[in-house]
């Protein structure tokens, strides 16, 4: 079997921010972990998503794509490669453009999850400034980018803890991202991340891992941000089994199973969750 590993173009052209320079960096790790594994077995290559890439697949005679691609720009970046690939009729891996779209977009996402049932932190969303002039909501809040990943755009000063705080971060989260901005309920509880694999009646749940903020600097926030991912990776600390009991292990897994469904996932798929009072939100 022939797989092509196909990744995109370097993103620092559309984000010229450290965000955009690790983001590179990481795919570029990935690429080479994946490479080593999958040769191991298979005839592998490398390929970058451009115009011209369904006709170099098909003049590599390649039997499967495995998608790396995050997109470079728009709305529906994640759902690029997957549309053209379906269209050629070639297999891949990981989700449809649809499963893409509906995951990486986090206001469609928690709407569906709220129509479903899954606990997710309560939100609004906003286009401009003025919007939130004489909103009336209580602190502290959570400000993220509708249509971003890794914790791009999740800074330290995210977490806002007064209305003159919001306009200041709003301000400058809409000069960088794409509107709207989510304000989003800040869950203060356990952080974990969920391994979901598998397809219709055979989706496994991995080992949950636990995100341990107990060994950060105070004056940082007990959130899982840019800064904490980047600079503070060796002081934060890693449990795999995540230190829960089994009656919360089984609700968390239940939830990540209903999350993989609902967004129509395939494959594979990590859920984030935040555990508070027993109740585990995505």
């Amino acid at each position: 079997m022939k797989i092509a590993i196909i990744t995109d173009k370097p993103r620092t052209k559309y984000l010229p921010t450290e965000e955009g320079l690790m983001e590179d960096k990481q795919k570029r790790k990935t690429i080479k972990n994946i490479k080593e594994v999958l040769s191991k077995r298979f005839d592998c290559i490398q390929m970058t998503f451009d115009d011209s890439i369904v006709s170099r697949l098909k003049r590599e005679k390649v039997d499967l794509v495995f998608n790396l691609c995050n997109g470079i720009q728009g709305d529906a970046r994640l759902s690029q490669l997957p549309a053209v690939l379906e269209y050629a009729g070639i297999p891949y891996t990981g989700s449809s453009p649809l499963g893409h779209a509906l995951a990486y977009n986090k206001i469609y996402s928690c709407r569906l999850f709220n129509e479903a049932g899954v606990p997710t932190p309560n939100f609004i969303y906003v286009f401009r400034i003025e919007d939130v002039e004489n909103l009336d909501i209580n602190y502290p809040v959570l400000l993220k980018p509708k249509d971003e990943g890794s914790s791009r755009g999740i800074h330290e000063d995210s977490l806002v803890f007064n209305k003159e705080q919001l306009i200041e971060k709003l301000k400058e989260d809409l000069k960088i991202y794409s509107p709207p901005i989510m304000i989003t309920e800040f869950i203060e509880g356990r952080e974990f991340t969920v391994g979901v694999l598998g397809n219709d009646a055979n989706i496994e749940v991995l080992p949950i891992l636990e995100v341990d903020f107990s060994n950060l600097p105070e004056h940082l926030n007990n959130i899982y941000s840019f800064e904490v991912k980047v600079h503070y990776g060796d002081k934060t600390l890693y449990h795999i089994p995540a230190r829960i009991k089994e009656e919360t292990k089984k609700k968390i897994e239940k939830i990540a199973i209903k999350a993989y469904n609902v967004l129509e996932m395939r494959d594979y798929a990590r859920v984030d969750i935040r555990l508070k009072d027993e109740i585990p939100y995505v």
